[in-house]
């Protein structure tokens, strides 16, 4: 499958990028209407949009809303995601509102030196929340911005997505329409990174398929709480949220159901629905049954 290219300009300053998302600014702003796909790029005043790396899902830290509340994975892991990508497209130095009153806004970049870096994307659409989701490259693009190319597993490597999940700061979260050949390139960076020795990033700690106990919200968003994939968490946070009577997670099989996410697994030719097929619950503990890497979302 064939990419757009756009070349533009990253920013840090008075936002919150975290692992996996970063602000973008084309240099020629009517790119943003070249993006293909069913949702449309909705930019900010200045032209930039929030850009969603593709194939990758790094820790949360901050997810919510000011309603059900804003809660984040344990914080250590997730701001080295932050750093780590921050620092990869060439910001040298980067400082968030650490004295902040409310806890979502010390995720905001207050100081980065410089204000802004040049890279450019490779995008082949939009999330349903109108970010652009790319493959993000740093400094010069191969080739001139407004063309499609055909991206190799070379081309994948010079990318922010393929290094963070080499340097395990990343889950690969793979959805239709990503290429296969892209997929296998991080799945086999992945597997890298958490067979090493010692393990790298999220996988020295990461209890996702292992099993972990789910008492309190505290369990997956304290300092020292299970470390596990971002779709998962998502999940329980929201389920969490809404104080079910009773064992905490009695309903969250069927609350999983009632989210409805489709999904692929590795090896099997239809679809399932909802992942409580594959997120098992007993008693207090919870643990998916099969690695990330074998699971292939339907996008929304």
């Amino acid at each position: 499958m064939s990419m757009l290219i756009i070349k533009g300009t990253f920013r840090a300053k008075d936002l919150q990028p975290d692992g996996d998302t970063v602000a973008f600014t084309p240099d020629d702003i009517t790119d943003w209407k070249r993006v293909p796909g069913t949702h449309q790029v909705l930019p900010k005043p200045d032209g930039r949009v929030s850009v969603r790396l593709e194939g990758i899902d790094a820790l949360e830290t901050h997810y919510g809303d000011d309603v059900s509340g804003i809660r984040h994975q344990p914080l250590p892991l997730a701001h080295e995601a932050a750093d780590e990508l921050l620092k990869w497209l060439g910001f040298k130095d980067v400082h968030r509102d650490e004295r902040a009153q409310q806890e979502e806004d010390r995720e905001t970049v207050v100081i980065s030196v410089p204000e802004t870096v040049p890279g450019y994307i490779l995008t082949r659409g939009t999330d349903v929340y109108g970010r652009c989701v790319a493959l993000v490259g740093r400094g010069r693009p191969p080739t001139l911005s407004g063309y499609e190319i055909d991206v190799d597993v070379e081309q994948l490597k010079k990318t922010a997505n393929h290094h963070m999940v080499e340097r395990g700061l990343a889950y690969p979260t793979f959805y239709t329409g990503f290429p296969d050949h892209l997929r296998n390139a991080l799945a086999v960076a992945a597997g890298a990174a958490r067979t090493a020795l010692p393990r790298r990033g999220v996988w020295a700690q990461d209890m996702t398929v292992d099993g972990f106990k789910v008492a309190d919200m505290d369990s997956i968003t304290a300092k020292d709480g299970a470390v596990i994939l971002p779709k998962l968490f998502r999940r329980l946070k929201d389920y969490l949220d809404l104080k079910m009577p009773g064992a905490p997670l009695a309903c969250l099989p069927a609350y999983l159901a009632g989210c409805a996410d489709r999904y692929y697994l590795q090896g099997t030719a239809d679809p399932l629905t909802g992942l409580q097929h594959i997120a098992y619950t007993d008693g207090e503990t919870v643990r998916m049954t099969r690695p990330v890497e074998e699971i292939t979302f339907e996008e929304a």
